[in-house]
């Protein structure tokens, strides 16, 4: 760039560079916005199996996927944490909710695990959503997961605890997703009461062979023994860690070994397998 065109630049951005990231970002929470006014979106499902049996998944994750208007997947990795405290970040959450309380509805003995953020709790729509999909099939709750992630849950446990004790009466369990990656008070842990513990991938990625995430995922899965959750290892992605977290204990695995998240309905596939082999 030459010397002219610094004068360009807005003030507070340090180089050309900065200045080019931070209107890529902008662009792309531009574009996420139409989007989800629009409704472009969509559910990925992702098996999760069980360690000791994985043929059959336990359940499945509903991961939402925000669509350009090529119809192109706009990775969440670039706009999420930029639209996660925004009216953004609640429709996406009540989309979600939405489409995974549909799911539901259609496919009687689905199980499905359901993304949110406590910034949802209090908004009336994600509420009003919760509320019309329970009514409308009696087994729904019982078969629905939301997943809070850890950092989420901690910028306002009270009412987190309050919310999961509610909806636990209905039926409905809880799913703690990246455990590890935050910063959880085990005092908050133990006030909780999740169902189920997600241990996050950057300590299952090659486990089978590194020692460190061996010992620090072992000390993880001791606090979801004492607490009595289920425990899934996230980001399984080979044959290797596949086995090692079994013989750990895990009850669950999920990752790429098992199957991309993809939005066209997995476990009717795995059902017209099945009865091809009977």
């Amino acid at each position: 760039m030459g010397k002219e065109n610094w004068a360009n630049i807005p003030a507070g951005h340090e180089s050309p560079m900065a200045y080019a990231v931070s209107s890529r970002d902008q662009s792309i929470i531009r574009m996420v916005d139409e989007a989800v006014r629009h409704k472009q979106v969509a559910l990925a499902f992702q098996a999760i199996v069980p360690a000791g049996s994985q043929s059959r998944p336990a359940f499945y994750e509903g991961l939402i996927r925000v669509l350009d208007s090529t119809g192109r997947i706009i990775p969440a990795r670039e706009f999420i944490f930029a639209i996660e405290s925004t009216e953004t970040g609640r429709i996406i959450d009540c989309l979600a909710l939405e489409k995974g309380l549909a799911c539901l509805k259609r496919f009687p003995q689905l199980r499905l695990a359901i993304n949110m953020s406590a910034r949802s709790i209090g908004y009336p729509r994600w509420m009003r959503s919760l509320k019309r999909g329970l009514a409308k099939d009696p087994t729904i709750a019982e078969r629905l997961i939301l997943e809070i992630t850890e950092n989420s849950a901690m910028l306002i446990p009270e009412l987190v605890v309050n919310f999961m004790t509610e909806l636990q009466r209905k039926g409905i369990s809880f799913a703690l997703d990246d455990f590890g990656a935050g910063y959880t008070s085990f005092r908050y842990l133990r006030d909780f009461y999740f169902d189920i513990l997600k241990i996050d991938g950057q300590f299952i990625r090659g486990i089978a062979r590194d020692p460190d995430n061996q010992v620090l995922t072992r000390a993880l899965l001791a606090i979801a023994e004492q607490f009595d959750l289920v425990t899934v290892a996230e980001s399984v992605e080979n044959p290797h860690d596949a086995a090692y977290l079994s013989q750990m204990g895990f009850d669950c695995l999920q990752g790429y070994y098992f199957g991309a998240p993809t939005i066209h309905a997995p476990w009717l596939e795995v059902n017209q397998k099945q009865a091809a082999s009977a």
